[in-house]
């Protein structure tokens, strides 16, 4: 399978999840607002999430996948597989006596976490019981992760990508079933995210299945393979997490300024993730398990080629992506959310928080490509220096900005923008010197192409917002209103980028028309 088509399947089933995701956030938005149930949720949803992205989807992933690819590749399918099951019968082992000390130690976890929680009783108390609830689906995702892993090495994309979409259409469905039998509309959505783990895992079971891998429990031990697999994983919990290390840090903090500030970091992080997560998670799925075969072949060509091609895409997706967030928020949080509970100041909060942290999306996106190009050759040391680096200097800053500046709320988001263009310069440093992952000719001429598409994108933006502030401003502007000054905006705003870039030679036309017969 081609990187672009890979590229291509994860990022539009993570586009239709996102859909889907954004229907779910309208909803929660709409039902539970930025008060005190909605504030404990987050936090609720938070909690397994983090330790999910940093150890399953994160560590794990970016250590498996290559010793996996590489047992696939030297060793055959029968020693793939059973390094897999061994790694599934550790990870389940050491999960599950996890999950259950900290369901156990909760009210102490909760007041770590959300220390702001402690003197009210409704948030702290709600949080606990909605933890209890939600933190078991990390152990059911971490099994899923794995299972997405074996599924990627073997070019099957498509099932480990479509995971989350049924994830938000189970939480659509328990939101919407919130008035029957649930204590609050918040612990209906709990119990949705449990649910949703399972449906997950046996989405992700059944097509492992399929391809003809044999899930067998096995008793656990420590051999050569898996102590190897842990001492990547090791440096690779803080590498690999270090945005959501920095988005954890950020609740911390968030909880001690007032009641529905973790709730505009929410809403901002949903908006901000749509372009990360369609962009970033769809380069690094498809590149990671290519870019170990490239260079377990010692194939620096393709290494280079691989890379730069990634790298471009990145950048030709996600830096207009960032200018749009940057100067449309409001139209935007506007439209999506302003509705029911959901009132105008935190319409006008979010909008601010979404600003900040487009600052800095077009460098965490392109960490992923930088960051793979060192997984990929199993280094997960070298990427844990410029995450611890860049992490301390996001908790300094936040905690500057938030409390010797009048910033508030928005100097949380803005401080984690700053920490991401450090990771990257870091990272990109590290690779100096490096031939298989110089940057090419053709990506130094797009990069230029690519940023005059987004001057004039923006410049496209700015100007017709104002012309159409009458339409998602006031009081006369109704739903029907804001819909289509936000279709006329976004809808503009591509139309002049993708003529810019199609114009100027980063994108062919017999190149679309060739993906599309694809």
């Amino acid at each position: 399978m081609s990187l672009v088509k890979a590229m291509a399947t994860v990022a539009g089933l993570t586009g239709v999840s996102r859909i889907a995701g954004f229907i779910r956030d309208i909803l929660t938005a709409t039902v539970l607002g930025a008060g005190p149930v909605a504030d404990a949720f987050f936090v609720a949803l938070k909690l397994p999430n983090f330790f999910r992205r940093v150890t399953a989807e994160g560590a794990f992933s970016v250590s498996f996948v290559p010793m996996y690819t590489k047992a696939l590749e030297k060793d055959g399918e029968e020693q793939a597989t059973l390094f897999a099951n061994e790694a599934l019968s550790m990870m389940l082992w050491l999960l599950s006596g996890f999950t259950i000390f900290v369901m156990l130690a909760m009210p102490f976890v909760i007041y770590l976490i959300a220390p702001g929680f402690h003197n009210d009783p409704v948030r702290y108390d709600l949080a606990i019981d909605l933890s209890r609830v939600t933190f078991p689906y990390l152990l059911m995702m971490s099994l899923t992760a794995l299972l997405g892993g074996v599924l990627n090495a073997h070019d099957r994309f498509g099932p480990f990508a479509a995971a989350p979409i049924i994830f938000n259409l189970t939480l659509i469905t328990f939101l919407l079933c919130a008035g029957f039998g649930f204590e609050t509309p918040g612990h209906a959505l709990s119990w949705g995210v449990l649910l949703a783990g399972f449906l997950q895992f046996a989405l992700l079971f059944i097509s492992a299945k399929r391809i003809g891998f044999k899930l067998k429990l096995r008793r656990p031990q420590f051999n050569v393979r898996t102590k190897q697999l842990f001492k990547l994983m090791g440096p690779g919990v803080i590498g690999a997490g270090v945005v959501h290390i920095n988005l954890f840090a950020d609740v911390i903090i968030a909880s001690l300024l007032e009641t529905g500030s973790i709730s505009y970091l929410y809403y901002a992080d949903r908006l901000n993730q749509l372009p990360l997560g369609i962009v970033g998670i769809a380069v690094g799925t498809a590149l990671l398990p290519m870019l170990s075969r490239a260079m377990t072949s010692r194939d620096s060509a393709e290494v280079r080629g691989l890379f730069n091609r990634a790298l471009e895409a990145c950048f030709l997706l996600g830096l207009p992506a960032a200018i749009g967030l940057l100067v449309i928020a409001h139209p935007i949080v506007t439209t999506l959310f302003e509705h029911g509970a959901f009132d105008a100041r935190a319409a006008a909060m979010t909008s601010a928080v979404v600003t900040a942290y487009a600052l800095g999306l077009p460098a965490y996106i392109a960490v992923k490509v930088y960051s793979t190009a060192y997984w990929a050759k199993q280094d997960t040391l070298t990427p844990v220096k410029a995450s611890v680096i860049a992490t301390l200097f996001n908790i300094t800053l936040s905690l500057w900005l938030v409390f010797k500046t009048p910033a508030g709320v928005v100097g949380i988001a803005a401080a984690t923008s700053m920490a991401g263009w450090l990771q990257i310069m870091l990272l990109s440093r590290g690779l100096k010197g490096r031939e298989d992952v110089r940057l090419d000719d053709r990506f130094k001429k797009n990069l230029l192409r690519i940023v005059l598409g987004c001057f004039l994108m923006g410049s496209f933006l700015y100007v017709t917002k104002g012309q159409l502030q009458d339409f998602y401003r006031g009081d006369a502007a109704d739903l029907g209103s804001q819909i289509l000054a936000l279709v006329i905006l976004i809808g503009g705003g591509m139309a002049v980028y993708g003529l810019t870039v199609t114009m100027t030679g980063v994108i062919k036309i017999k190149d679309i028309k060739g993906y599309l017969k694809k």
